[in-house]
């Protein structure tokens, strides 16, 4: 279907208010010709004549009669979709919002977010899902923010980086190691808890030891870090952990943190969205969230 010239949606309006084209002109700063040229126009578009002599001046036609309203609402329609986001009050907005992460961001992060939600958008819901077969176009349709080590990413989403960690090995704190020095050699020998969704026993830890000549004993693998620290509590065993995680899990359960002898990269993680929220209100207030009370736990992370 061809659309009409939307330009004459605002000379519609004025003439169907003013009622004449002298005041239509005046209030589109306009001549009273060039607006006499539109009425035509318009009438040729419409079907009708709109306006019509009546004694000294013009009268409105029932079909300019019936338009009114409808012209009326289609304008501020159009200047509603055309006007830039405005302020949202944040403690009025009803939404749902679904993340996608792993349970060390959840544990560092999630409770001052949800907390953050609690006092300042009560409105707001969030929706938290496990990370899985992670596919980034999910987040044009199916996720709003993804938490996170991201993966290579389509043009059309954005990202920015959050912080960077590094791990720390975590046992009972009554295990038969836990007073002594871990040494590099100590460390290989201990029994291994790892943590893989996919079940890996082997990473960049094996990487390194094998450099010095040494080798670890995977005693499990674990699908989460939360169920990796319960597993140590019931043996010997150092489970290895992003720190901010460690230190958490030891502030609720008797465990003890040590430094890992060895020299492993640092992790950076990083928070993801598709461009159909990018300028969305209330999605930019979640992400300054996120940010701030990542920027906030940056020494337990690093």
């Amino acid at each position: 279907m061809q659309l009409p010239d939307m330009n004459l949606l605002p000379a519609l309006h004025a003439l169907l208010r003013e009622g004449s084209v002298t005041g239509a002109a005046a209030e589109m700063h306009v001549s009273a010709s060039a607006m006499s040229r539109t009425l035509g126009r318009l009438r040729r578009v419409v079907g009708d004549p709109l306006l019509v002599p009546a004694g000294r001046g013009l009268t409105l036609t029932p079909r300019a009669l019936e338009l009114r309203p409808q012209v009326e609402a289609a304008l501020l329609g159009a200047l509603t979709a055309l006007r830039p986001p405005q302020p949202v009050d944040i403690a009025t907005v009803e939404r749902e919002f679904t993340l996608r992460t792993n349970d060390a961001m959840a544990v560092v992060l999630g409770p001052a977010l949800t907390e953050r939600i609690a006092q300042q958008a009560p409105g707001i819901r969030l929706r938290i899902l496990p990370e899985g077969d992670e596919d980034p176009a999910d987040l044009r349709d199916r996720i709003d923010l993804d938490l996170g080590s991201l993966p290579a990413l389509p043009h059309d989403v954005r990202s920015t980086p959050l912080s960077r960690h590094r791990h720390a090995a975590v046992s009972r704190a009554a295990a038969a190691h836990a007073d002594e020095p871990l040494t590099v050699e100590r460390f290989a020998a201990i029994p291994h808890i790892t943590v893989s969704r996919r079940g890996r026993a082997h990473g960049v830890v094996d990487e390194r030891l094998a450099e010095l000549g040494l080798s670890r004993r995977v005693l499990a693998t674990a699908p989460s870090f939360v169920t990796a620290c319960f597993l140590v509590l019931q043996s010997d065993a150092l489970a290895l952990l992003p720190e901010a995680v460690a230190v958490r899990a030891a502030g609720v359960m008797p465990l003890h943190v040590r430094e890992i002898p060895l020299d492993l990269p640092a992790v950076t993680v990083g928070m993801a969205w598709h461009l159909r929220v990018d300028a969305d209100p209330a999605h930019r207030w979640l992400r300054a969230a996120v940010a701030r009370i990542a920027a906030q736990e940056e020494p337990g992370l690093n």
